[in-house]
Formats: C-alpha cells, structure tokens, sequence
C-alpha cells in the first residue's frame, strides 16, 4: 500500500502553502470560465414536448414551477428498464434541499424516457422527493442528447441541461453529459451551469444578477425553511 510521506508538521505547512496557491489559482480559472459559460448564446425551445409527472401531463415551461431558470437531470431510466441508473441514482443522493436553488430562482428536476408508472416505484424506493418526470411520448431525450442512437439502437447517457425563461418563452443554455457532471450536486455547482449564475453581483456578464427584473440574491445561506421564494410566480 502507497501511503503519503511522513513529514514534520513545518515540512507539511509549507506543501499545503504551495498546493494553497495552485488552489486559488484554480478558483480563479474556475470562476472565469463559468463567467464564459454564462456568456454562452442560447437557442429557443420553440418544440412542444408533453412530459407527465406526478400532477399528470406537464410541458417543459411547467416544469420551471414559475421560476426563471430549470436545471434538468438527464437520468438513466430506459422505457424497457426494471429499474432506474445505479450511476444517476448516486448523483440523485448528492443533491441538497432544493430551496437552495428555488431560492435564487432555479428549480431542478429528473427527466427519463421510462414510462412514469415505472419511475414511481423506484422514486418511492429510493426515498425521493424532488420532481421527476417522464420524456416517454416525446422526444426531449433524443432532442437533448441524453438518448443516442448508437448502431440502430438507443443509447442511454447521464447529462444535465440548463434553461432559462423570459414570461412563456423557453430558451436552452447549456449541457454537459457523462464526465461532465463530476464534482457537481451542490446548490453552487448546479447554479454555476446555469446563465444567470448564483445571481450575486460580483459575477460577470455585468447585469445577470438582476436580469428578468428578479431581486440580485444578498449571498447569504439560510436554513431551508427560511428562505423567501422570492422567483416563484
């Protein structure tokens, strides 16, 4: 077994310092390129697509529950599959109470091509509670890239997408798939992919922070039952 190296506690000090200053250096790069994400175009979603849920039949603005911003799950759950991606369910366990996100006016949910009669068990079997829908009837999946069609066969692939709305219109911002989705599960993260961000003014474009006339977010982390859901409307 290969273990790190026994140092004195000053030898240790000065390796954490330096490794310190790549970290920081890293955050910065990181910080950067989610500002060049949120400068990314975006395209209207001008398809109609009929998804079904646990209230029936939704369409895609629905599932923005009156907020500005969707982050979608593409989970792994095909229409002939008995039960739902060991991979995606993991990612699924990472995610926090959602009223971090609905609080900076983004909600999230899981979308997969099985037929809801079929991802109800396994949602009750897993303990979940956030918004899962099924894409069976149409074809958000293969439109959005999470379902491929590989050698005359349709191929799975986990992924997440990111939309934004202005009144009733849809707009697609982004999406990452497979190892894209490494590191991520936090309210941060998720918010990160998005084009308005954490919503705090220090961010870049200028202006995001405030776009759609929603109130720029102070920053502060609340207990989950504290926060106004000022973006739901």
């Amino acid at each position: 077994m290969s273990l790190p190296e026994i140092v004195t506690r000053a030898d240790w000090r000065a390796a954490r310092e330096a490794l310190l200053a790549k970290e920081k250096a890293a955050t910065r790069a990181r910080d950067a390129l989610n500002a060049e994400r949120r400068g990314l175009p975006m395209v209207e979603v001008d398809k109609e697509y009929v998804l079904e849920g646990g209230d029936g039949k939704a369409t895609l603005l629905d599932l923005f529950e009156g907020r500005d911003q969707l982050v979608v799950h593409h989970f792994m759950f095909a229409p002939e599959w008995e039960a739902g991606c060991r991979g995606c369910s993991a990612f699924l366990d990472q995610i926090g109470h959602l009223a971090h996100l609905r609080a900076r006016g983004t909600a999230f949910a899981a979308v997969s091509r099985a037929p809801y009669p079929r991802i109800l068990p396994f949602k009750a079997r897993m303990g979940w509670t956030l918004p899962w829908y099924s894409s069976f009837v149409s074809d958000f999946n293969t439109d959005f890239e999470a379902t491929l069609e590989r050698e005359g066969e349709l191929v799975e692939r986990p992924g997440l997408s990111c939309f934004l709305r202005d009144r009733e219109r849809v707009f697609h911002t982004y999406s990452t798939y497979d190892r894209g989705l490494d590191g991520l599960g936090s309210a941060t993260s998720l918010l990160d992919l998005t084009a308005l961000g954490r919503r705090e003014p220090w961010e870049k474009p200028e202006g995001r922070a405030s776009a759609l006339g929603a109130p720029v977010s102070s920053g502060s982390v609340r207990y989950h039952d504290e926060y106004e859901d000022w973006n739901a409307r």
